[in-house]
């Protein structure tokens, strides 16, 4: 049993609600909040991506395009402190008094480096995939955590929601990964075979603390 030394989090649907970041969208599509979410599950169930949540309502939608027009019209895109679940900053100052490495990575955009820093969590490292050049589930993404941990795989784990972008790709790396069952994804998506594989499965992010202590302590020094 490998010691855990490092725990890198996901961002969306992990550390931050992206619900506020949805509904801004369906209002700005025209569609009404309900529908909107319900083809979010339709499309999350499939294992689709946000792209194709958004072609569903607008065939030919361009992500950079509408992101320039929100910006245009002063409507904000992104996350910030009211978007924070509320057992994230917890989690991770308890992590840290344990004396772990924490960090967070995610797909995210460049702009998320900036929103991300307006949360004021305590952690030594943020990767976002628009600056990394390189997003799950590729396994580059997942070799920058380590480089950026300077830990064995072994001796990391990576909490995230999803089972195609966080579990699978960060447990053919070698990483141990816990699976946080929240939004769309944390709850629509099965595999049985990967989550037995998974070292913790969550409900929430303030059980981490107590099972990575618990852990450590029977794990091999």
């Amino acid at each position: 049993m490998t010691r855990i030394e490092a725990v890198f989090f996901d961002i969306g649907e992990t550390l931050v609600s992206e619900g506020e970041i949805y509904f801004r969208w369906a209002d700005w599509l025209g569609v009404p909040r309900h529908t909107f979410l319900a083809t979010l599950g339709a499309v999350a169930a499939t294992g689709g991506s946000s792209l194709e949540l958004f072609t569903r309502f607008r065939p030919d939608f361009d992500l950079e395009t509408e992101e320039r027009r929100r910006a245009a019209a002063g409507v904000p895109n992104g996350f910030g402190p009211a978007d924070l679940y509320d057992d994230a900053r917890a989690c991770l100052t308890a992590l840290r008094a344990q004396g772990l490495f924490v960090g967070a990575a995610g797909n995210q955009p460049a702009a998320a480096a900036e929103q991300f820093a307006t949360l004021g969590l305590d952690v030594d490292v943020v990767g976002i995939s628009a600056l990394w050049g390189v997003e799950k589930p590729a396994a580059e993404f997942f070799a920058r955590c380590v480089a950026a941990a300077a830990r064995p795989p072994a001796a990391i784990l990576y909490v995230g929601d999803r089972i195609d972008n966080d579990v699978r790709p960060a447990l053919s790396c070698g990483l141990q990964v816990a699976h946080l069952r929240r939004g769309p994804w944390g709850y629509t998506m099965r595999d049985d075979e990967a989550l037995a594989r998974c070292l913790f499965r969550l409900d929430s992010l303030a059980e981490l603390p107590a099972l990575v202590a618990r852990h450590n302590a029977r794990a091999t020094p």
